[in-house]
């Protein structure tokens, strides 16, 4: 078959998919405007042709960014089909609006669509957090609209998956029975545990044993509970004088809004906390190679995973993968993946001192959560795995 993959920043959640495809002899291309090459699969490159306009109603400004992309893909879509290039199906994520026009290009294409959310002004991320809220008509009215390109894939699938159940909730139920749950995959034969991992930064070097706990997400903002996290830090390290914490994650913003007046999330929690804090014991280690990260998890004594009720970010599994000791929240993400002292341990999203509690007890009785341990990985290893 003739297979097109459309990611703005390709391979995104394709990254096993495509190649796997390739491998078994289908001809696959891909569309992106970034990201990396994959072995056996054609790339091509799309480039937006204009910006969104000022002038355009506020409530439309998000849809109108998602046309923009949608016709820069289809434009390029065309220049494919002149070339010759039919796909049998197209494979999107469609969160960006790229697949917006391509069945205009390709009608008899079939449509496979990733749906990874769904917003929604209540029972959501959206004022899941009282410190952010954002009430009134207009807030309500520009999330209403956030949704209009994924209505519009939605009607031009023809099937779609998401990765957990509780994505696929998110979606109106009368396409859901259209849409299958299937997780991206954890290739637990790389992401496992390894006892003589060793974890070295700067003049600093971490093994397996010591009193680390890990913060991981792409970017470091109250939609992950950063604020939260760090407001925890000075109990756990007042109580755990030879812990160290090391935390990965840059200062932009991947989900919610960015601060009101300027600075970023990460600089605004940490400078609300840092003279409670021994700040030779917290690592901010920004970005890092993919092999650096999973060594961190590797050696962590304990692992931080809060969200709002969104998508489940992989770190998550890949946590478990690798065996940590994770301590969720208790949200409906989270709560799909982690069952309470069974394979790891959820305290209330924004109970503060819940969470410096837990922390503590798992550093200080090691042994005692071992079980948890083993028991993630098994759950990623049984119902996760690639």
């Amino acid at each position: 078959m003739n297979i097109l993959f459309i990611h703005q920043n390709f391979p995104g959640q394709f990254k096993f998919l495509a190649p796997a495809l390739a491998a078994a002899g289908h001809r696959v291309h891909a569309l992106r405007i970034d990201g990396r090459d994959l072995l056996g699969v054609e790339v091509h490159r799309y480039m937006l042709n204009r910006s969104s306009n000022r002038e355009t109603h506020p409530w439309a400004a998000e849809f109108e960014s998602k046309v923009i992309r949608g016709e820069a893909c289809a434009l390029a879509a065309t220049q494919l089909k002149a070339a010759g290039f039919t796909p049998d199906v197209i494979v999107a994520n469609p969160g960006w609006g790229e697949s917006l026009f391509l069945k205009d290009v390709w009608p008899q294409a079939r449509m496979l669509a990733l749906f990874e959310f769904f917003y929604a002004a209540r029972g959501l991320d959206f004022n899941f957090d009282p410190e952010f809220a954002s009430a009134g008509l207009e807030a309500d009215a520009k999330l209403r609209a956030k949704n209009a390109h994924l209505l519009m894939a939605l009607q031009d699938m023809d099937a779609g998956w998401s990765p957990t159940h509780f994505q696929r909730s998110t979606l109106p139920e009368a396409y859901r029975e259209r849409i299958s749950v299937i997780f991206d995959g954890i290739d637990s034969q790389i992401v496992k545990p390894d006892p003589q991992a060793v974890f070295t930064f700067g003049d600093r070097t971490f093994s397996v044993g010591d009193e680390v706990i890990t913060f991981i997400n792409r970017n470091l903002e109250p939609q992950r509970g950063y604020h939260i996290f760090m407001r925890a830090l000075p109990e756990i390290l007042r109580r755990r004088p030879n812990a160290v914490v090391l935390i990965v994650g840059e200062d932009g913003v991947s989900y919610g809004a960015p601060p009101a007046h300027g600075s970023s999330w990460k600089q605004i929690f940490l400078d609300e906390v840092k003279d409670q804090l021994d700040l030779s014991r917290v690592f901010s280690l920004g970005r890092i190679a993919y092999v650096e990260y999973l060594r961190l998890l590797q050696i962590s004594a304990c692992h931080v995973y809060l969200t709002y009720p969104f998508v489940l970010g992989w770190s998550c599994i890949e946590a478990m993968s690798a065996g940590c000791l994770v301590v969720g929240s208790a949200t409906p993400p989270v709560q799909e993946v982690i069952e309470h002292d069974k394979n790891g341990l959820l305290v209330d999203f924004f109970d503060v001192d819940a969470l410096a509690d837990t922390v503590v007890d798992c550093l200080a009785r090691p042994a005692h959560y071992a079980h948890l341990r083993a028991a993630a990985r098994q759950t990623v290893v049984t119902h996760y795995d690639l």
